[in-house]
């Protein structure tokens, strides 16, 4: 049975403006999935001027307020856990396992939301003004626009509003086109916490019509910040615009993440790391493993563990691709790398959805796979002569998001790390890691700005100077 998705704005359920819907089908046999409200620019304009009218009392709420409304957000979603799993799958075709991995990490990002209301400090800076009281203060910045991806549906549109949440925004919630359901529930969890109304709204559009809705959006002036997490193509659009109408922006965007296997790993932990992160939830993860460099005094080891274990690997485990579209571009992306003299070693060519773990050996810079994002279950290795040509490979990517070095050297590898041009880096650890705390984010092409912990709150607050004159001052006339 299709799952049903409406508008969320100033409190309230509704239908679109003008009462039209658009369809998400199932990944795996193409029935409808979801009937989602298909919003127009009446109804975005109608939900930031919720936002805004929402905006002044939410910035002078308690942080013990906030924060009590955060962590009952948070118990909603665990008590939503078992119904968050069908919407998932139905969409986007996603595991079990992976529905409660967003579940339990979207909590975690609640949670440290709420700890963070009362970590949102300034500072009194020294003035040269006699009698002058100058300080550094921060402030919830007005509506903030969060615009969040399909593939880690609760995890991704859970970050993209939390943080501004704890820091007295208002915030609008634009959903994915393929997951509009999964992430209605969301909303409908924050509802459930007591949040007042029109500090929580919620968008869902047609994909024909989301670049002018968004659009809209960015250049209505009550919305303050913007956040996208997403494809790079879609983000420099996103930059353009918030460009053009002076808003800053968050952008976490696509990634090329090389994972290096230095000559003195422990090849059995290198293995077991890249496996995780270049198949978890099909490869389809912004920080998945799509390189695998590996020193050739330690490769034929290693490949030969990592291909055993890509081979062993079940279907089920790592869950379908979220379209043909996906399909067709890893096809073309093995296709292309065998006609130029890759090595196949597991996995291969698919003609549905359900894609086996892929690994292609030998593959060189001539084939589209060594610059293209797969965000799929297919993936490289490059065999290198050592540690400089190694961070070579690694950093002539476009993108610049997360990587990993496994060496049993910690001095060498943090050397390595230091090196490496992404914003993120994991030593002896898989490059898919990621916990509410941390700044994460990108560099190049894979984005600017950092989500999580006190980063956030820099992203999501307005830095204003504020003095206070204590004592009559001298002025030259």
């Amino acid at each position: 049975m299709s799952l049903t998705c409406s508008l969320y704005t100033n409190g309230q359920w509704h239908d679109a403006d003008d009462g039209t819907t658009f369809t998400r089908s199932h990944p795996l046999n193409e029935a409808a999935a979801s009937t989602a409200s298909a919003a127009s620019l009446a109804d975005a304009r109608r939900s930031v001027e919720a936002a805004a009218a929402a905006f002044p009392q939410w910035r002078d709420t308690s942080p013990g307020e906030r924060r009590r409304l955060l962590l009952n957000a948070a118990e909603q979603m665990l008590l939503r856990e078992a119904r968050f799993i069908a919407p998932m799958a139905a969409e986007t075709g996603a595991t079990a396992h992976w529905s409660g991995f967003n579940v339990h990490l979207a909590a975690d990002i609640l949670r440290e939301a709420a700890a963070l209301t009362t970590q949102i400090e300034g500072q009194i800076v020294p003035s040269n003004v006699v009698g002058n009281l100058a300080m550094a203060v921060r402030q919830g910045a007005g509506v903030v626009l969060g615009m969040a991806p399909w593939n880690a549906p609760l995890i991704l549109a859970t970050r993209a509003i939390a943080t501004p949440l704890a820091c007295g925004n208002t915030v609008i919630l634009k959903g994915a086109e393929l997951s509009p359901a999964s992430q209605g529930l969301i909303i409908e969890a924050l509802a459930a916490a007591g949040f007042p109304d029109g500090v929580i709204n919620y968008l869902t559009c047609a994909p024909a019509d989301a670049p002018a809705l968004v659009e809209s959006l960015i250049a209505h002036p009550a919305v303050r910040r913007i956040n996208f997490t997403g494809s790079t193509p879609v983000g420099r659009i996103i930059a353009r615009t918030c460009g053009q109408h002076l808003k800053p922006a968050v952008l976490e965007l696509g990634g090329k993440a090389p994972l290096l296997v230095l000559d003195d790993a422990d090849p059995e932990q290198a293995a077991a790391g890249a496996i995780f992160g270049a198949f978890a939830n099909a490869g389809q993860i912004c920080m998945s493993t799509e390189r695998i460099i590996v020193d050739h005094a330690i490769a034929d080891e290693f490949v030969a563990l990592i291909s055993r274990r890509a081979a062993s690997l079940p279907a089920g485990l790592i869950g379908p691709v979220v379209d043909m579209k996906t399909v067709t571009r890893c096809n073309a992306l093995i296709d292309d790398a065998l006609a130029k003299g890759a090595r196949l070693l597991s996995g291969g060519k698919a003609t549905s959805v359900q894609m086996a773990a892929t690994l292609l050996d030998g593959v060189t810079r001539d084939m589209r796979i060594w610059s293209e994002e797969s965000f799929g279950p297919v993936k490289a290795i490059i065999r290198v002569g050592g540690e400089e040509e190694a961070l070579a490979v690694a950093n002539e990517s476009e993108y610049g998001l997360s990587s990993a070095v496994y060496s049993r050297d910690s001095a060498r590898a943090w050397n390595v790390a230091q090196r490496l041009q992404t914003g993120i880096c994991h030593i002896n650890g898989p490059t898919v890691h990621d916990e509410a705390q941390m700044p994460f984010g990108g560099c190049k092409s894979s984005g600017y700005g950092r989500f999580g912990g006190r980063a956030g709150v820099a992203e999501f607050t307005e830095l204003r100077w504020i003095t206070m004159q204590m004592q009559p001052r001298e002025l030259p006339f």
